[in-house]
C-alpha cells in the first residue's frame, strides 16, 4: 500500500471491504485489515492514533453516520488487548465512576440553566405562572437528555435561542397536527409548514404573556395539564 493510502475517509464502496472517496475512486481494504464497528470511542481514538485506518461514513439527509473503519488486524488486536488490561484494573473503575458523577453534575446544572432560560422566554403573566413552570419542566425533560439530538444539546447558539427553539418544537409536536400531516415532498414545503405552525404557537404564547383568559379549546393548556380548562 502506498503511503498516501494509509489514511482515508469516504463512504461505503460498491462491494464489501471497499471505500469510495469523494473524488469517486474506489479502494479495496488490504487482506490483513479488518472492519472495526463503531461504538467503542476509546478503541477508535487509539486506532486513529496508530496511523493506519480507513474511516467509513454514510450521509443520510443532513446527518452523517459512522460505519466504522478498516485498520490492520494486528493493530486492532494489540490495542484491544491493552484496553482490556486497563479496563480490568481497579483504577479504571474508580475513574469511570468519577467521570459518571462529573457528567451527571454537569447535566443537572445544565437542566437547571435551560429550564430557567425557557421560563425567561415564556415570560407568562403572573396569572399563568403555574402553567409556565409546568411547561418549562416538560420542555426541559424532552430537550436536554444527552444524545437526544435536539437543539438544546447544541452549543452553536446561545442558550436563550436554544430555549426558544425547544419550546416552539415541543409545541409543534404537542399542540398541532404536525406529526399527522401529509406534507408534499416539495423543496421548502416542510420548512414553510413549520414556519406557519411556529406563528400559531407564538400567538398562543402571546395570550399567556398578556394574561388573557384561557380559551376552552386552547391546545397548550390541554397538552400541559392534560385536561380542558373550565369555561
Amino acid at each position: 500500500m502506498s503511503p498516501d493510502l494509509h489514511q482515508l475517509a469516504g463512504s461505503p464502496g460498491p462491494k464489501p471491504r471497499t471505500i469510495r472517496l469523494a473524488n469517486g475512486t474506489v479502494h479495496e481494504a488490504p487482506t490483513d485489515w479488518e472492519l472495526l464497528e463503531p461504538g467503542d470511542a476509546a478503541l477508535t481514538r487509539r486506532v486513529k492514533a496508530a496511523g493506519k485506518y480507513w474511516a467509513i461514513s454514510e450521509k443520510r439527509g443532513r446527518k452523517v453516520f459512522s460505519r466504522g473503519m478498516y485498520a490492520p488486524r494486528a493493530t486492532l488486536a494489540a490495542i484491544r488487548l491493552d484496553l482490556e488490561k486497563e479496563r480490568a484494573a481497579p483504577a479504571f473503575a474508580r475513574k469511570k465512576e468519577s467521570d459518571k458523577a462529573r457528567r451527571e453534575k454537569v447535566q443537572v446544572a445544565y437542566e437547571g440553566e435551560f429550564a430557567q432560560a425557557v421560563l425567561t422566554f415564556l415570560d407568562f403573566h403572573p396569572v399563568h405562572d403555574e402553567l409556565g413552570k409546568r411547561l418549562s419542566v416538560l420542555v426541559t425533560v424532552h430537550a436536554t437528555p444527552v444524545g437526544s439530538g435536539t437543539v438544546a444539546r447544541t452549543k452553536q447558539i446561545p442558550v436563550e435561542r436554544r430555549a426558544e427553539a425547544a419550546v416552539i418544537a415541543w409545541m409543534r409536536h404537542q399542540t398541532t397536527a404536525y406529526d399527522q400531516m401529509a406534507i408534499p415532498r416539495l423543496k421548502g414545503m416542510r420548512r414553510e409548514v413549520r414556519r406557519m405552525l411556529a406563528g400559531r404557537s407564538r400567538e398562543i404564547l402571546t395570550n399567556y404573556r398578556q394574561g388573557n383568559p384561557v380559551r376552552p379549546d386552547c391546545p397548550l393548556y390541554v397538552a400541559v395539564l392534560g385536561s380542558r380548562p373550565k369555561e
